[in-house]
Parts: structure tokens; C-alpha cells; sequence
């Protein structure tokens, strides 16, 4: 049963890596790996003298800072709140809308979103008849990036929450039995017994989303990202894509993405041996 997952993993995730010698090379598409000229770290110093690479970091950083300081949390409560949530009338329908929206493609999520906001939208209809706007979420440095971050907490929370659930079906109801027997209220028995079970989901989830810190959702920043708020929204990705895909610098987009890939183990390493010393928790 393992062997289609390690064939998958092998072929598109491994054999893969290879190609990341390019980023010391000037690559030629038709010399290939073996007759490309050898550059060393030229690439990666050209990176560094960019001028808009702090800029680029600086919107990086914040993307994805914000996006675990909001992002993170948000399915755990969710999740906590649905498990609290008696009537399975209401539970199972409401599950099914929270989970949708994250088989929604960008396309679709990024029409949905464009038209909503929009200056005639229904977002700023409904701001104009208490007085206020009208914004413009998407074409602003000032709320573009709470607005992307926004979208992608609404798309991606539900698929978030499936795991919290999972976790806490595995939990013992007798240690419920026993704190209820006690005299523990809900939010005790939350406290006491469904945080520290859920504790080593929480820290796995928490160490992958900090080692993918520099990474943003490049479908997603591709449909809202205009050069009106480029200044803010340009990261690592759309750079990779625009010097990568459209400009064909393809050994330069390779030494970003593995400067990205290099500062993401880092982080991962550093984190993972903190929670290790002092939560016992960790991924290894």
C-alpha cells in the first residue's frame, strides 16, 4: 500500500532536488546540467545586491508572520467550538460550509473576492449605508495585505479544522467523565484536558508553518497582487515567478528558492529544538 505513496514522493519530490545545482550554474536549457557554466555563488550575491531585497524580505516576513499570528490559531478555536457544538443538525451542515471554500480553486475564490471588494461591490454598498468608504481592500498598500490574509484564513480554515477534529476525537472522554465528576466547568475541562491533548498536533502543525515562513501562496498573491500595492506585496514567489517564468533566469529563481528553502531549515531547526526543551514536543 506504501509503495504508489514512496514512487510519488521518489519522483516528484526527491529526484527533483537535483536540478537545484543550477543555482550554481549559468544555466543553458540545451548545454543542460553537465555542460553549464560552473558560477558558484554568484547568483545568490546578485540576490543580496538587488535592491529591492530587503523590501522583498520585509514583505515576506510580514506576509507570513501575520498569517501565523492570525492564520494559526484560527482553525484550533474553531475547532474547539464545533466539538462544543451539541446539535448534530446544525454541526454536520455547518462542518460541510467550513470545509468547502478549500476546494474552491484562486480562479474562483480570486473572481468571488475581485467582485465583492470591489469599489461598487457589495462589501462597500454595505460600508456606504452606515456612512463609511469607499475602500479600495485590494488596490491599497494600506489594507491589501489584512485583506489577502483575510481571504486565505476564510479558505483554508475549514481544512485546518478536520485535523483539530480528528485529534480531539482521540481524546479519552472518561478524562472528561472524571472532571465533570469533579465539578470542572467547560472552559476548565478545555483547559485542562483538550489543550494538552491536542498539544503535540499543535506543535507539528505549528513547526511546518514556520519552516514554510518565507512562502506564500503564489496562486493566491498572483490574483490579488497589482502594481499598485506592489510595494507591499512583492515577496519571494512573485519574484521567483517573474525572473523565473517570464524573464526565463532560471538558475538565478533556483538560488532564491533555495536561499528560501535554507532560511525555512533554519527556522524549522531552531523552533523544533526550542519546543523540544520546553514543551517535550517536536517533530525530531
Amino acid at each position: 500500500m506504501a509503495i504508489p505513496g514512496l514512487v510519488y514522493f521518489f519522483t516528484f519530490k526527491y529526484i527533483p532536488l537535483v536540478g537545484n545545482i543550477i543555482a550554481f550554474q549559468n544555466y543553458n536549457l540545451f548545454q543542460g546540467f553537465t555542460h553549464s557554466k560552473w558560477v558558484g555563488l554568484d547568483h545568490f550575491l546578485t540576490l543580496f545586491r538587488y535592491d529591492d531585497f530587503w523590501i522583498i524580505m520585509r514583505n515576506s516576513l510580514k506576509l507570513g508572520l501575520y498569517s501565523i499570528i492570525f492564520g494559526f490559531p484560527a482553525p484550533l478555536i474553531l475547532a474547539l467550538l464545533l466539538n462544543e457544538l451539541r446539535a448534530m443538525w446544525l454541526k454536520r451542515p455547518l462542518q460541510t460550509m467550513l470545509y468547502l471554500p478549500h476546494f474552491l480553486s484562486w480562479v474562483i475564490v480570486g473572481g468571488i473576492f475581485t467582485n465583492l471588494l470591489d469599489a461598487k461591490g457589495w462589501m462597500n454598498q454595505l460600508l456606504h449605508h452606515f456612512g463609511l468608504g469607499p475602500f479600495d481592500f485590494l488596490g491599497n498598500s494600506t489594507t491589501f495585505l489584512g485583506t489577502i490574509i483575510s481571504i486565505s484564513i476564510w479558505k483554508e480554515i475549514g481544512w485546518g479544522t478536520i485535523i483539530y477534529l480528528a485529534a480531539l476525537a482521540g481524546i479519552n472522554p472518561s478524562l472528561y467523565e472524571a472532571a465533570t465528576v469533579d465539578g470542572a466547568s467547560r472552559i476548565r475541562q478545555i483547559w485542562s484536558i483538550t489543550l494538552p491533548s491536542l498539544m503535540p498536533a499543535i506543535i507539528v502543525l505549528l513547526l511546518l508553518r514556520v519552516g514554510n515562513l518565507l512562502d506564500a501562496n503564489i496562486e493566491q498573491m498572483l490574483m490579488f497582487l497589482n502594481p499598485l500595492v506592489r510595494d507591499v506585496g512583492e515577496v519571494f514567489d512573485t519574484y521567483i515567478y517573474r525572473v523565473g517564468l517570464l524573464d526565463s533566469q532560471y538558475s538565478y529563481s533556483t538560488a532564491i528558492g533555495v536561499f528560501k528553502s535554507v532560511i525555512g531549515l533554519i527556522l524549522l531547526t531552531l523552533v523544533n529544538t526550542l519546543s523540544k526543551k520546553t514543551t517535550g514536543e517536536s517533530v525530531y
